[in-house]
């Protein structure tokens, strides 16, 4: 399944919300060296119940942006 996200870095909390047209992710990671990247990854994979490593971000590493596969 592929889903299209937006990330806020740098948030008060980590938080997945669900919307009309994907999901816009809270991480208090900032967006430095890839770490909100990472906290992306770890979050979805904790919402889905899922391993991280069936998380992949497709599209989107350097962007608020992001096109993000999820394998189960």
């Amino acid at each position: 399944m592929r889903i299209e996200i937006l990330v806020k870095p740098q948030a008060h909390i980590n938080k997945v919300e669900k919307t009309a047209v994907g999901f816009k992710i809270f991480t208090t990671a900032p967006a430095q060296e890839g770490r909100a990247n990472e906290a992306v990854i770890q979050l979805l994979a904790e919402y889905f119940d899922i391993a991280p490593s069936q998380v992949n971000i497709l599209r989107g590493h350097r962007s608020h942006k992001k096109l993000v596969e999820i394998n189960r």
